[in-house]
């Protein structure tokens, strides 16, 4: 059934944190697993969830990093090996989550890389498409098993409010045609993170598993790294003796929409919708500027070519 892009209600905001959206929810016996929980706003998604009781692992393309960031974090978190970009590193990983879980109940598609310079994978594709889109499209469809399994599983894809960048260009994804902008690049891979979502939500309603995209909001951490100073003042993000703009959330809030989305009994027999500031996203509007969902993330006909495509490009069929 299509979910109305609207909000539900929600008692959580713009300031709400992962703790806060979660209140009273007891997650023990859940399994989960969060792409790049170890990085800013996933380490708070993990926190959130382990602290609730929930089994997680964290897939992690720098693994000894992740287990010192991790260390201290309490409940049961794994962590294995697992780098986006690398399409055996995919299989990989799904084949030793499967040798640990006999189901899975929420799937949390975190990882990502913002604005960086024009790299390609080992196909030719390029990175950020690769790594946010492709990645977790290949990693979905080889978990699908264990999402169905249950009967009732959710998975979140980490979109953005980037997402008004631009739809993506399915006929040059990888910039092969035209000149590479690092900003455009990034808005088409978040545009494809909540068409995926989309997508899936009808092809997986049948089978118990609801998707969501989520905009955590504009907060301060190791995403950037691609970016200089000098950019993130002229963007407004900092001012010129480097303090944060008052608007940006710390990681503990930024954290909120996911696990509000991966969790919330708000969103039973819903899915498919783009959520920010723990609630469904009202439609972009001219006083809105930054915030809203815009109208091509809602195009099913432009989220179904895109799945073909992306069956194409990695070479998986995933018709659940």
């Amino acid at each position: 059934m299509n979910t109305p892009q609207q909000p539900v209600g929600s008692p959580f905001g713009y300031r709400s944190t992962a703790r806060e959206a979660m209140a009273g929810q007891d997650l023990t016996g859940r399994r989960i697993v969060v792409t790049g929980g170890y990085s800013g706003i996933g380490t708070e998604t993990v926190r959130a969830l382990a602290g609730a009781g929930a089994e997680v692992i964290v897939g992690a393309r720098r693994v000894e990093a992740a287990e010192g960031v991790l260390a201290g974090i309490g409940g049961s978190v794994a962590i294995l090996p697992l780098d986006l970009s690398d399409p055996a590193s995919i299989d990989a990983f799904a084949d030793a989550v499967a040798n640990r879980w006999d189901a899975l109940d929420i799937l949390i598609n975190n990882a990502a890389v913002m604005a960086s310079p024009l790299t390609r994978d080992a196909r030719g594709y390029e990175g950020q498409f690769a790594t946010n889109h492709l990645g977790h499209f290949q990693l979905t469809a080889r978990l699908w098993s264990l999402l169905a399994t249950g009967g009732h599983a959710r998975v979140v894809a980490l979109s953005s409010i980037g997402h008004r960048l631009g739809a993506p260009d399915l006929d040059d994804p990888n910039f092969e045609r035209r000149d590479y902008d690092k900003w455009q690049a990034y808005g088409q891979a978040k545009s494809a993170n909540a068409l995926f979502a989309l997508y899936l939500d009808r092809l997986g309603e049948p089978h118990g598993v609801r998707a969501f995209s989520v905009h955590p909001g504009g907060i301060m951490t190791p995403l950037q790294r691609h970016l200089s100073r000098e950019e993130q003042v002229a963007m407004g993000w900092i001012d010129a003796d480097g303090n944060v703009n008052e608007r940006f959330k710390t990681t503990e809030q930024g954290a909120a929409t996911t696990v509000w989305a991966a969790t919330s009994p708000l969103l039973e027999g819903k899915g498919g919708v783009y959520c920010e500031d723990c609630d469904v996203a009202a439609p972009a509007s001219a006083d809105r500027p930054t915030g809203g969902v815009h109208p091509h993330l809602r195009d099913e006909g432009l989220a179904e070519r895109l799945w073909a495509l992306s069956e194409e490009m990695t070479g998986v069929r995933f018709r659940p």
